[in-house]
């Protein structure tokens, strides 16, 4: 799948999910190292927890676990389950969990200006979530073979963007660990972006591995499988 519909199948994802995920309105409290999420980008559930976190406006690394990888998929049954996804895990609190709706709950207790909206700390949405996965025809489910990145890569952008939701899946199918920095619409660290990046558009992708920084998604995935997948 590639080009326009590609793209707009991945519009038509960020409409079924209703925009969520568009804007950074309920930060509150900022932590002071990034949480971990453990997750794949055709679970529903795991897609509402990252709504929330660009809702929150967090700094999030994101250990990808498709069907097949042999990454982090160890780590998350070592931590209690070999196939419940999300897993959230705070540094800051020593918190680890696994249920969706619990880890939005906590997100916003901790972190937000306000408490969780009903249709993220519910499944309530949860059926739009999994037509919009079968909108993209579950990409970013199964592993793809994939060398592995010395350090994780850092992905600018969030989460209701197709663009960005783009470059996640070859993410999640490379099972290439990155740092997911939020710069929804109304976030405080779109500024400090700018600077970095040189104009405010997403998705951007910096691979601190080879020094490689490019916008576009269609770029950016065809860096990643030249550079990554074997």
């Amino acid at each position: 799948m590639m080009g326009a519909v590609d793209v707009g199948t991945s519009w038509g994802a960020s409409i079924l999910r209703l925009g969520l995920g568009l804007a950074a309105t309920h930060a509150g409290a900022r932590p002071e190292q990034p949480i971990e999420l453990y997750d794949f980008e055709a679970c529903p559930f795991c897609r509402k927890v990252r709504e929330a976190v660009s809702m929150l406006d967090l700094e999030t690394v994101v250990y990808p676990c498709p069907k097949g990888g042999p990454r982090y998929r160890k780590e998350v049954k070592r931590r209690g389950s070999a196939s419940r996804f999300p897993l959230m895990v705070d540094p800051n609190t020593g918190t680890e969990m696994f249920e969706s709706s619990d880890i939005v709950t906590y997100l916003y207790e901790r972190y937000g200006n306000r408490a969780a909206p009903l249709w993220l700390s519910t499944h309530i949405t949860i059926p739009l979530g999994s037509l919009a996965s079968g909108l993209r025809l579950a990409r970013g489910g199964k592993y793809r073979p994939a060398k592995t990145a010395e350090r994780p890569l850092e992905l600018y952008g969030f989460e209701a963007s197709p663009y960005v939701r783009l470059v996640r899946e070859t993410l999640c199918e490379l099972e290439l660990a990155y740092v997911l920095r939020p710069v929804a619409k109304r976030s405080p660290t779109r500024a400090a972006f700018v600077e970095r990046s040189g104009r405010m558009m997403v998705p951007w992708l910096a691979d601190p591995n080879t020094g490689a920084e490019m916008f576009e998604s269609a770029d950016i995935r065809r860096y990643l499988l030249q550079t990554y997948a074997l």
